[in-house]
């Protein structure tokens, strides 16, 4: 197979045209193109003489900081394996993906020593470890490798292929144990160009992103197109979510362009500080991980103006699915230009087929499972050949979502195949009622799942967060639906929660919501 550009000399191309500029900044501190080129060629150097090379997985668990962004352009030039982690995971989950994923190198932010211990016991071949920070006996200060004397000839990004893979991008788990999907540099070398062109047209180097999502995941993705064209990344200076802190620096830095999910960007859009601060600098506000309810889409375009984007992709295909582009979203119900509640339509390069279940494909209108293909899609898991082969059955990636596809390419989403239940027969799908009890005006959050139920199979229970200063009861929320929703689809019961479980990247599992109803005593049904 021939060889390809070795992605991790994207940050040596824009350290060479623009070498003084910032291209990182968190609080008070930016690091220059050409200082972070410096140091994650001092990294490469350093590694490579510690026996770290081609094909070793190099894992990181950091929050948000030049040693998270560093890290992953330091193990492309190697050509090793970048495996990032979830801050908020425990220690056991965090030995489990080093286990798993064979790591041989560990650099782990202060604080989570624990997590360390944990992966390097249950990792006999992590024999490296690297301390942000103070390193205790038997580790090494990452500070010190990034300032390591070196010569370039030892930092020379390492010869790859297409299918070389260089992430090991870490399913959520909710349906299991997290899975690694293989990231490859010729597959995401499209995923660069596909941003470039669909997600956020003509960025450049006066450009700046506003970085709120963890960098371990769809954020980090987001990155290597702000570093392709040298825009610098803005970090908050908390690892916890500061609606003002956002604003503030979204004014400050003249922020052109965001990466977020859905509960995240209504946050900000509630945020007082929204209607303080100049934000007319924002171009694309890009959101995705989950759908948007359509009065939350309302809402963003009223304070924000039409720069927001939506696309549709998983982790397997990195983001790359569809695209709903801001002249596709409207506040006019009949006007809209795009069906209402669609994510968009297909990404340059990309294919989607609707497939039953013998992998035919459906025509438009009809119900079935999400299937995609095209140069996105990842090179399949690693080490697991059952997940793959159902994963890609008859020729398609299987994203195990259900949606249909109209006349003219617009893709609809109606839930996860795991999301979905059965009520007497009849498939049930959540985020239909989800859309229509956040119509409710007292509502701020809902969440419908499926529990057994003794008669009808399963039914459903609707969780509810109410806007702050108001009251409502079951009674009320289940006639608000009357007329609105056929009876049969109706929750069986209403609860009410101050809050909904999120993931580390903010969004509801219902496998999550599902948990605390049991823990609550409140799935039980008559």
């Amino acid at each position: 197979m021939p060889k390809v550009m070795n992605l991790g000399r994207l940050l040596t191309q824009t350290a060479g045209r623009w070498p003084d500029r910032a291209g990182l900044v968190q609080g008070d501190r930016t690091w220059s193109w050409a200082e972070l080129d410096r140091r994650t060629d001092a990294m490469v150097a350093a590694l490579r003489r510690r026996g770290i090379g081609p094909g070793d997985r190099v894992m990181i668990h950091a929050r948000n900081g030049n040693a998270m962004f560093e890290s992953l352009w330091a193990a492309f030039k190697l050509g090793a394996v970048w495996v990032p982690t979830n801050f908020r995971l425990t220690p056991p989950e965090v030995a489990y993906l080093a286990e798993a994923s064979g790591a041989r190198a560990m650099i782990y932010d202060r604080g989570f020593e624990a997590h360390a211990d944990a992966a390097r016991a249950s990792q006999p071949a992590l024999g490296l470890l690297l301390a942000i920070g103070t390193p205790r006996a038997g580790e090494q200060a990452h500070e010190a490798l990034a300032t390591e004397p070196f010569d370039p000839a030892e930092a020379e990004p390492a010869e790859v292929e297409y299918d070389d893979t260089l992430w090991f991008f870490y399913t959520s788990g909710t349906t299991g144990r997290p899975k690694a999907a293989m990231l490859t540099h010729g597959q995401m070398a499209f995923v660069v160009t596909n941003h470039l062109a669909d997600l956020m047209p003509g960025l450049n180097d006066a450009d700046a992103s506003l970085v709120i999502a963890p960098l371990s995941h769809g954020a980090g993705i987001h990155a290597l197109a702000q570093v392709a064209r040298g825009a610098p990344s803005i970090l908050p200076s908390s690892d916890r979510f500061d609606g003002a802190e956002a604003w503030r620096l979204i004014e400050r830095h003249r922020i052109s362009n965001m990466f977020t999910v859905p509960s995240i960007l209504t946050m900000l859009v509630d945020h007082p500080e929204v209607d303080r601060v100049d934000h007319s600098s924002l171009r694309h506000v890009i959101y995705a991980g989950a759908p948007m309810y359509r009065t939350d889409q309302k809402r963003a375009l009223e304070k924000l103006g039409p720069v927001i984007v939506q696309y549709y992709g998983l982790g397997e295909v990195t983001g790359n699915i569809t695209v709903l582009a801001p002249a596709l979203h409207s506040l006019d119900d009949e006007a809209s230009p795009a069906p209402i509640a669609s994510c968009g339509v297909a990404r340059t390069g990309m294919e989607i087929g609707i497939l039953d279940a013998d992998g035919r494909r459906l025509p438009p209108g009809t119900g079935g499972e999400i299937c995609v293909r095209g140069p996105a899609v990842f090179k399949g898991y690693f080490d697991n050949p059952a997940a793959n082969e159902k994963a890609f059955a008859h020729g398609w990636f299987h994203t195990g979502d259900l949606g249909q596809l109209d006349s003219r390419g617009f893709l609809t989403i109606t839930g996860r195949a795991s999301d979905m239940y059965i009520s007497g027969g009849s498939n049930i799908y959540p985020r239909e009622i989800e859309e229509l009890l956040l119509i409710h005006p007292a509502v701020a959050e809902a969440a419908v799942v499926g529990v057994p139920h003794a008669k009808w199979g399963e039914a459903g229970i609707a969780v509810l967060v109410l806007r702050p200063g108001v009251r409502a009861d079951e009674a009320e929320m289940l006639a608000f639906l009357d007329g609105k929703l056929a009876r049969y689809k109706r929750p069986a019961r209403v609860v009410f929660w101050p809050d909904l479980p999120k993931s580390g990247y903010g969004k509801v599992p219902k496998a999550l919501v599902r948990q605390h109803l049991g823990e609550r005593g409140e799935d039980l049904l008559d």
